[in-house]
């Protein structure tokens, strides 16, 4: 999936409905890596909750950012370091106040700081911040390619085996 405007209305639900299993694919791994090393470090350091849980949300982002950018992005456009990095970051740094925000909410304002209940909130924090995150790489960072026509080969079809669409005529000049 190239562009979001290409095809069939059923094309795109088809060509989104891949999109977001192959970023829960990575969001899924992430969400191992995050919950994981957050356990680690509240298992074995005396680190707060949220400090702990900031630490593993940035393992987890660079972790994702590997998975995004070769895995479920791609086919996207690659703009370079330059321009996909900051963005990347700057929208991960949203999602890490949010999904953080929810766990500090619950730990700090309501009082809630066991085992499971961080880790549930944690786990709430994360599906919060995911709609977040979701929409904004796929906007925003990385970027769908330009609509293109397929090139046709030297028997005239195009990629998908289909006949190449005849060039059409130049137009002839006025006042003949």
């Amino acid at each position: 999936m190239s562009t979001p405007e290409q095809g069939s209305a059923l094309e795109r639900v088809r060509g989104l409905a891949r999109e977001i299993a192959k970023f829960g694919a990575v969001g899924g791994l992430g969400v191992l890596v995050n919950l994981g090393v957050f356990n680690l470090i509240r298992h074995t350091t005396d680190l707060q909750v949220v400090r702990a849980s900031v630490i593993a949300t940035v393992v987890a982002i660079l972790t994702n950012y590997i998975g995004f950018r070769y895995f479920t992005y791609r086919d996207r456009a690659h703009t370079g370091n330059s321009r996909e990095l900051p963005l990347f970051m700057a929208f991960s740094l949203i999602g890490l106040v949010i999904e953080n925000g929810v766990l500090y909410a619950a730990t700090y304002g309501l009082g809630w700081d066991g085992r499971l209940a961080t880790n549930l909130f944690k786990f709430i924090g994360i599906g919060t911040a995911t709609v977040f995150r979701f929409w904004s790489y796929r906007t925003w960072v990385f970027k769908a390619l330009p609509a293109h026509a397929p090139e046709a080969d030297d028997a005239g079809r195009t990629g998908r085996g289909r006949p190449a669409a005849a060039p059409e005529p130049a137009p002839e000049p006025a006042g003949k």
